[in-house]
C-alpha cells in the first residue's frame, strides 16, 4: 500500500485531482488505472479525471491531464488554471506569467493573486484549428446528426483537442445526455471529440452545457467554451474581438477571440481539499 500526495481543486465544478510530479513519483504503466480508481465517486476520491503536475524540459512546469475512464487528454482549459495556480502558490514558478507544456503545445497562463492566494487565471489558448484533418473529423466540418425526430448540426473546431458545437434555441432542452454520448463516438470523429450544445443569450453572453469525451457530463469545460465563442463568431453570433461570457453549469468563463487569432481565457481556479490517496 502506497501513499499519494493529492490535491483536488476545481474550476467551475470541472473538478481533477491533482499530483506534483515533482514530489510523486508514478509509474507510466500505472497512471490509467490511477486515473480510474481516482475518479471513482464510491471507492476513490471522486472527480473529473487526474491531471499531473510534471517537471518540463520546455517550460517551467507540464500538465497531463486523464479522463475517468484512464484514457490521456491533450488539453484541459480549466486544468491550465488550476496548475497555474497550484505552481504559482507552491513556488514551482516565481512569475506571475508563465508557460505550461500541454500534449498540444505550450501555453501562456497569467495568474492574479492577493494575498498569496491565485483565484482567477488568464490563459493564451492559442489559435483554433480549423482544418477537418487536424480537429480531426472526417469530412466536412459542419455535420448533420437526425435524432428522435428532428435535425441537429454542428460546426467543429479544436482548440488542443476536438469539439463540436450545437446551437439549440433553449439550453435547457438540449439533448446532452442522449445526443452527446452518440455524437462523441460518431465514426465522423476518430478520435472521439467534445460535444457542446449552446444558446446565444446576446451578442455578449452563451449558455453552454457539455459532454466531454471519456468523461460525461461535466460542469465546466475550458476548451469548450473557447470553441462555443469562436464557433459563435463563425456563425456571426457574436463579435471576434469582444469578450464573451460564457455561461457554464459550474460558472462563467470570460472567452476573447482576439484578431491576432489567439483565443484567451479568464476564469477562477480553486483549492477543494488536499490529502492522501493510499494506492496499492
Amino acid at each position: 500500500m502506497r501513499e499519494i500526495q493529492f490535491t483536488k481543486m476545481h474550476g467551475l465544478g470541472n473538478n481533477y485531482v491533482y499530483i506534483n510530479t515533482f514530489e510523486e513519483k508514478l509509474a507510466e504503466e500505472e497512471l490509467p488505472s490511477l486515473a480510474e480508481a481516482l475518479a471513482n465517486i464510491y471507492t476513490g476520491i471522486g472527480s473529473d479525471g487526474m491531471i499531473l503536475i510534471c517537471p518540463s524540459d520546455q517550460a517551467p512546469v507540464k500538465m497531463r491531464i486523464f479522463n475517468k475512464d484512464g484514457s490521456e487528454g491533450r488539453n484541459c482549459g480549466n486544468g491550465l488554471r488550476c496548475v497555474a495556480k497550484y505552481a504559482y502558490e507552491h513556488k514551482i514558478v516565481s512569475e506571475k506569467i508563465f508557460h505550461i507544456e500541454t500534449l498540444s503545445g505550450i501555453v501562456q497562463a497569467e495568474v492574479f493573486e492577493e494575498n498569496g492566494i491565485v483565484n482567477f487565471v488568464s490563459v493564451d489558448m492559442g489559435a483554433p484549428i480549423f482544418e477537418a484533418e487536424n480537429i480531426p473529423v472526417i469530412g466536412e466540418t459542419k455535420q448533420s446528426f437526425d435524432f428522435e425526430g428532428q435535425r441537429y448540426e454542428s460546426t467543429s473546431v479544436s482548440m488542443g483537442n476536438p469539439h463540436t458545437v450545437f446551437f439549440v434555441e433553449d439550453i435547457e432542452q438540449a439533448p446532452l445526455r442522449t445526443l452527446g454520448p452518440i455524437v462523441e463516438k460518431h465514426k465522423a470523429f476518430p478520435e472521439g471529440v467534445n460535444v457542446e450544445f449552446i444558446q446565444v443569450i446576446s451578442d455578449k453572453k452563451i449558455a453552454f452545457k457539455v459532454w466531454e469525451r471519456g468523461s460525461g457530463v461535466t460542469q465546466a469545460c475550458g476548451t469548450g467554451a473557447c470553441a462555443a465563442a469562436v464557433v459563435a463568431v463563425l456563425h456571426h453570433k457574436v463579435k471576434k474581438g469582444e469578450e464573451i461570457v460564457v455561461h457554464l453549469e459550474g460558472g462563467d468563463l470570460f472567452i476573447t477571440w482576439n484578431h491576432d487569432d489567439r483565443v484567451i481565457m479568464k476564469g477562477e481556479a480553486k483549492t477543494i481539499c488536499q490529502g492522501i490517496f493510499y494506492w496499492n
